[in-house]
């Protein structure tokens, strides 16, 4: 980090002299991009962070001073990457491993959450693990067929996608709440996928699932000024995808999909959640923030 004001444009100095006679801190990182700097020394945990989405909120929020607790399923290498990452440029974090398959998921999460922080609290949950059209979990029966249809469907496959997504954050926030004090966050990653009709429908539906919970969640919180939302990415290049759009033409036509022309990246949705983690974001509670470079309201989708 740099000190504000120092070989910047007149323009944003002047923003940050304003923010600094109101009392707001700043700073800016190496990247030249303006931080508020009010998480310094707090903590989060991001699920799902070794590759991806969570991969890049884990950085983003490690960058504006959090400790965070990288969570992963099975990916241990990927998620050491990540904490390398956060770690190479002066961030803090450490590697929590629970598979979400589990009915001791939640437990052995927390054990290391809360034996790592040593009665820190915890500051920001992102809930964003999740599966997409997986496999039903190994001797379950599934046959891993298609499930972008009803017909391809198994009773396994369809218990799988909503054990993933949507019982075990709605357990591992019930959990959480015990960590989080007094104006904290908790952000739920969901999909622009509810709100078209695309194929992959028991993820849509389990994703539907996940949104529900935050208006109902920030009723019951907001008298201790915790916030909670819901930022629903559209379709974003990273590794879960990448199969797709490596067929030639595909990722041209996603992209004319979208009012921005283009496809999401990882960057553009934790930018998002760092904004609602911020005390930047405390008005913004119980919503469905659309992160999607408007893919559902682009005339392309009509």
């Amino acid at each position: 980090m740099r000190e504000c004001g120092r070989g910047i444009p007149v323009a944003v100095t002047r923003m940050v002299e304003s923010l600094i006679t109101s009392g707001t801190p700043c700073l800016l990182s190496e990247k030249g991009n303006f931080i508020v700097a009010d998480l310094k020394g707090r903590a989060a945990l991001v699920t799902g962070a070794s590759r991806g989405i969570g991969r890049a909120i884990a950085q983003r929020l490690a960058a504006e001073g959090l400790l965070v607790a990288v969570h992963y399923g099975s990916q241990e290498k990927a998620a050491a990457e990540t904490v390398e990452a956060i770690e190479r440029v002066g961030g803090e974090a450490f590697p929590v491993r629970a598979d979400l398959r589990r009915d001791d998921a939640v437990d052995t999460l927390f054990a290391e959450v809360e034996n790592r922080l040593d009665g820190r609290p915890l500051h920001v949950l992102v809930n964003n693990a999740g599966v997409q059209s997986p496999p039903a979990p190994e001797g379950a029966g599934g046959k891993g067929e298609d499930v972008t249809s009803v017909s391809g469907v198994t009773a396994a496959e369809f218990d799988h996608l909503f054990r993933i997504n949507v019982r075990a954050p709605f357990f591992i926030i019930q959990r959480a709440l015990r960590l989080i004090g007094e104006g904290g966050r908790v952000i739920n990653v969901s999909s622009a996928l509810t709100r078209i009709a695309w194929p992959l429908l028991p993820y849509a539906m389990s994703k539907g699932a996940l949104e529900m919970i935050a208006p109902r969640l920030a009723l019951e919180l907001g008298a201790r000024g915790i916030t909670v939302n819901t930022v629903a990415p559209g379709i974003t290049a990273t590794d879960m995808n990448r199969a797709m759009r490596d067929v030639p033409g595909v990722e041209e036509r996603i992209s004319a999909l979208t009012a921005l022309r283009r496809l999401g990246r990882p960057g553009d949705i934790a930018g998002v959640v760092a904004f609602l983690a911020s005390d930047e974001g405390r008005w913004v509670t119980g919503q469905l923030v659309d992160a999607s470079g408007g893919l559902c309201i682009a005339p392309a989708m009509s």
